[in-house]
Order: C-alpha cells, then sequence, then structure tokens
C-alpha cells in the first residue's frame, strides 16, 4: 500500500511496504454461451474505452479514485471518460471516517461516491476492518470494547451508503506473508482472535443484503502459502454459510515479482469455490513493451474465467501512484496513453479508431464468434468491416490462452509472436474493403483443457 494506502508489503515484497488502494462494479454486455465462453457475436463496433470495452465483455474496468484530485481537469475528464467503476483510494478507511469514536466523517468520500454515481459509475468500499490506517483510539482498546467498535464501525459506515456500494472490502489484508499461512498479528487477531473475520461478514452482511461482501489480500495472485491459507478460510466459509460474496486479488507487480504463471489458474481454483473474482488494485512496473505484456496477460486472465467481474488499477497517472518511481499505470503524468493502455484496450476488444489518417485509410472493427465446438476443439471466424472510408488492408491480433493453441487457420495470413499465443492476422491477398464492406477470416483452437474464448485485439486499417 502507500503510505496512507492500503496494503502492507512485509518481508516478501518489501517493496510494497507503504502503500494505499482499492477497487470493483458489473457492467453487462457481451452474452455468454451455454459454455460460459464469452460470445461477441453481432457487436457491431469495437468500443474505445476501457470501461465501454470491458462492459462488451460482460466486465467493469475501474480506477482508484483521490478526492483531492478530482478538481483536476485532466484528472476528471480522464476518470469520466475511461472507466466505470472507482474505489476511494483512502477517504473510506477507517482514520478518515472514524477518527474519533463513534464520531464519523463521511466528506471525502461521499464526494467521490456522488461524483461517480453522477457519471452512472459503480463504487467499491474500501475498507472496513483492516491493521492499517487505524486512529491510535482503536488499538488501546480491551477485547469487548474492540468487539463493540468494529462492529459499530461496520453497521455505520455501511449504513451511511446503503445502496449505493457494489462491492466491500470487508476484511483487507488479514493474513501473513511467507510459507506459514498464518493470520497477521493485528489489534483484532491478536483480541479477538481468528473468529473476527467471520465476525466482520456476518455483521456486513446484515448491514446491507445488497452490496457483494468480499475479503481482499496482496501477495495471493498465484498459488503459494498465503492464498492457500485464503482459499481455505474461503472454503470453510463457503461450507459453513458465512456470508462470502467475492475474493479481491491486489496484483500489485514489477520485476522482482512478476505475474505468476498460475495466476488465471489461482482465480479459477477460488471461482470454482462459488465466489467472484475481481483485480482490485493492479498496477504493474515498468514501460512499453514488457509492461504492456504483463497487463495483457491480467485482462486475459480475467477475460477467461467466467466469474471475475472486472479490474480496477490503483491510480490513474503514474504521478500519483504509490509507487510513482515505478510508472505503473496506463497513463504517463501528462494523462498520455501508454503502451500499455493500448495493450489493455485490444485485449478487453476495444479500438483506439483504426487508421492512420492518411489517404484511402479509414477504421476498421473486429467481431468474433464461435462456429462450431468439439470435445478437444473449436473453431472462431472474425470479421473484419471498413468503416466510413475504403481501406487497402487490415491487421488483427488474436491472443489464445496457453495452454490452449491455434492448430489451423484459413482466409488470413498468420504471423506469431514468441509465445505462440499470439496470432497477427493480416489478408493472404487482396486487403480492399469498401466502406462498410467486410471479410473474414477463420481459426481452430486446441483446447488442451481450457474452452475460454480467444482474445480478439483491436482491427487496424491502412
Amino acid at each position: 500500500m502507500i503510505v496512507n494506502s492500503s496494503h502492507g508489503g512485509e518481508a516478501a515484497r518489501p517493496q510494497l511496504r507503504s502503500r494505499v488502494r482499492r477497487a470493483g462494479v458489473l457492467a453487462t454486455a457481451g452474452l455468454l454461451t451455454a459454455a460460459g465462453v464469452l460470445s461477441l457475436a453481432g457487436t457491431a463496433h469495437a468500443a474505445t474505452t476501457l470501461g465501454a470495452s470491458a462492459a462488451a465483455k460482460g466486465r467493469y474496468f475501474g480506477t482508484a479514485v483521490a478526492a483531492n484530485h478530482l478538481g483536476e481537469s485532466a484528472y476528471a475528464s480522464t476518470l469520466d471518460t475511461e472507466f466505470n467503476m472507482v474505489t476511494p483510494e483512502n477517504e473510506m478507511k477507517w482514520d478518515a471516517v472514524e477518527g474519533s469514536r463513534n464520531s464519523f466523517n463521511f466528506g471525502s468520500a461521499d464526494q467521490i461516491v456522488s461524483h461517480a454515481q453522477g457519471k452512472g459509475m459503480k463504487v467499491r468500499g474500501h475498507t472496513l476492518v483492516w491493521h492499517s490506517q487505524l486512529p491510535g483510539w482503536v488499538s488501546g482498546l480491551g477485547a469487548t470494547d474492540l468487539r463493540s467498535a468494529m462492529n459499530n464501525h461496520i453497521n455505520q459506515v455501511m449504513a451511511h451508503y446503503k445502496g449505493k456500494i457494489y462491492a466491500w472490502d470487508v476484511v483487507n489484508e488479514a493474513f501473513q506473508d511467507g510459507s506459514s499461512g498464518a493470520r497477521r498479528s493485528s489489534p483484532f487477531q491478536d483480541k479477538l482472535g481468528s473468529g473476527f473475520i467471520e465476525e466482520a461478514f456476518r455483521t456486513a452482511r446484515a448491514a446491507d443484503s445488497g452490496a457483494k461482501l468480499c475479503y481482499n489480500d496482496y501477495n495471493t495472485d498465484g498459488q503459494n502459502a498465503k492464498s492457500n491459507a485464503v482459499y481455505a478460510m474461503v472454503k470453510d466459509f463457503k461450507q459453513r454459510g458465512v456470508p462470502i460474496d467475492c475474493v479481491g486479488f491486489q496484483s500489485h507487480f514489477n520485476s522482482n515479482s512478476p505475474v505468476p504463471s498460475d495466476y488465471q489458474a489461482n482465480l479459477q481454483r477460488f471461482a470454482d469455490l462459488g465466489v467472484d473474482v475481481q483485480v482490485t488494485e493492479l498496477d504493474i512496473e515498468g514501460s512499453g513493451s514488457a509492461q504492456a505484456a504483463s497487463y495483457t496477460k491480467v485482462v486475459n486472465a480475467c477475460l477467461a474465467v467466467t466469474r471475475c467481474n472486472g479490474i480496477t488499477v490503483w491510480g490513474i497517472p503514474d504521478k500519483y501512484s504509490w509507487r510513482s518511481s515505478g510508472t505503473p499505470l496506463l497513463f504517463d503524468d501528462n494523462y498520455g496513453k501508454k503502451a500499455a493502455y493500448t495493450a489493455v484496450l485490444a485485449a478487453l476488444g476495444g479500438s483506439s479508431g483504426g487508421g492512420d489518417g492518411g489517404t484511402g485509410s479509414g477504421a476498421c472493427t473486429a467481431t468474433y464468434t464461435k462456429t462450431n465446438t468439439w470435445g478437444d476443439r473449436f473453431n472462431g471466424q472474425v470479421t473484419i468491416t471498413a468503416g466510413s472510408s475504403a481501406i487497402s488492408t487490415w491487421t488483427v491480433p488474436v491472443t489464445v490462452t496457453s495452454p490452449q493453441k491455434i492448430a489451423t487457420t484459413w482466409n488470413g495470413s498468420p504471423t506469431w509472436d514468441g509465445s505462440g499465443n499470439v496470432m497477427t492476422m493480416k489478408p493472404n491477398g487482396n486487403g480492399n474493403l469498401a466502406a462498410g464492406a467486410s471479410t473474414s477470416f477463420g481459426f481452430t483452437v486446441m483446447t488442451n483443457g481450457n474452452t475460454s474464448a480467444p482474445t480478439i485485439g483491436a482491427c487496424t486499417a491502412s
């Protein structure tokens, strides 16, 4: 987390030590086939923003928001244009809303919620019970008073925002890093015992039955001792009827802590327990194509897991990130769209509009349809449609999720990246299309046990 942020990083991840953040909303659009795979058949035009493109895939794309930046025009306009979900960065944390016992101040958080509602965005509540950013009076309470204060805090905050919050991070970062899988020492753990998490969730359900209730943590993005401990807790909760609806994966990555190879599989195993999964605080240090490729992996993983509701990045421009020196976000300090932004938009199936503005150039759109399915493979078709002016050629990237492989293609000329999972298709002959005209290419995907739909990137025309 950032200092005044939300997160811990402990020994296993010292670079994540002081920070702040969080997120979550489901904008629907993309239809689900009987097999649960997204089909975009019938989509006439690719969306041109992150939120709209995610909505077309049945997901949301959100960001952490700081109230003190909403008065900056570039910040507000980028927020309003690109995102459809917001998470208050620090404004809903305990020290911000209840600095003195039973004396609540919702001013800054209300500012964010009001802005989001005015723009039709959903809001994630972050966070109700967390060991950090606690006012001093909480730590000084005895067990009986602490239990009363915790439940009162949950009840008062949730009542204030009842009906306005899509999902709450009810409990945040309650497990230690390292190989123990143990609970983290905190006033709640030390004085109330391990049952405080269950109690918090039961109190939260009674306070607002309409909001999703989530557990949120970091360094749980791949399978390890910490994520196994969280998994065991969630499994136990589901078996005993403890009200938990979702698990948040913060997903703070850098060169020392990259996107795990089993990221998608880890999201899926939690989803298989019967909870939604959400990427809640995504940021990836780096730049250029390497950063873009890492962002693409995360987006593709979420799209491949039916119960992954969406993705929230932890901030808008790099300069306001809790890890600003690592330039981890999608927009640079001047709100310019980075390569990572373009990659995320493409992975979501969006388009920046296509074309290069030269003579004879024009936009094009790419629409995916699954055409046939067998036990071990399926066929897909991508339809290319020229925009309002004629085009002379086009390219479309198609990404499959390992261990899937594209076995055969037709009506196009493919090239491949080093992983063999990203195919860029071009015409295999005359690429001319009149304004509004269409052509198509197809391919066969060997599933190797993974039936998720491929990700169709933006069509680029000239």
